[in-house]
């Protein structure tokens, strides 16, 4: 049972060393998931990625609760230019906005990728956002007319999912 303590003890050392230790990073300029929410770009200003949100800005709720998993809204009808503001609300993250690239119109991931900026972890897909109020600001300047289907990772097994309508 001794060893048993010391070697989890021991353990958990290393894993505090690893993760706090090292060279400290000097930042640029602060990700947009860091600010508060009334700190995001408005509505005729640019997102961290530098793409323009000519339009306005939908902001749409990540949730995680009784009610399960799901993006409100979920079936969103905007422009090319406008800007979406995904926003962790309450528990039940970390949460992020992903595309299936099944489900977006012929040349568009190339635009998604750039427009996600430095909030991009993979292709077609955001960071993961884990405390309320952090979130993905999302301009649609330059994509083209159709439907995206989008998903958030995590959850998608559980139904966490959306369609974005561009119009022309």
């Amino acid at each position: 049972m001794r060893f048993n303590v010391v070697a989890l003890m021991a353990a958990s050392a290393i894993v505090v060393a690893a993760c706090g230790g090292g060279e400290s990073k000097t930042e640029s300029a602060p990700s947009a998931g860091a600010a508060a929410p009334e700190a995001a770009a408005p509505a005729t200003g640019a997102t961290a990625s530098g793409a323009p949100i000519t339009g306005k800005t939908i902001e749409v709720q990540m949730l995680g609760d009784a009610k399960g998993y799901r993006f409100e809204p979920s079936q969103i009808t905007a422009k090319a230019g406008d800007g979406i503001k995904f926003i962790v609300v309450g528990p039940g993250g970390p949460h992020n906005v992903a595309f299936d690239p099944a489900k977006i119109p012929a040349g568009a991931a190339a635009q998604i990728n750039a427009n996600l900026g430095p909030d991009k972890m993979a292709d077609l897909s955001s960071t993961l956002k884990t405390a309320p109020g952090e979130f993905i600001l999302l301009s649609l300047g330059g994509f083209p007319a159709g439907e995206y289907d989008f998903n958030c990772t995590p959850h998608l097994a559980m139904g966490m999912k959306g369609v974005l309508k561009i119009e022309p």
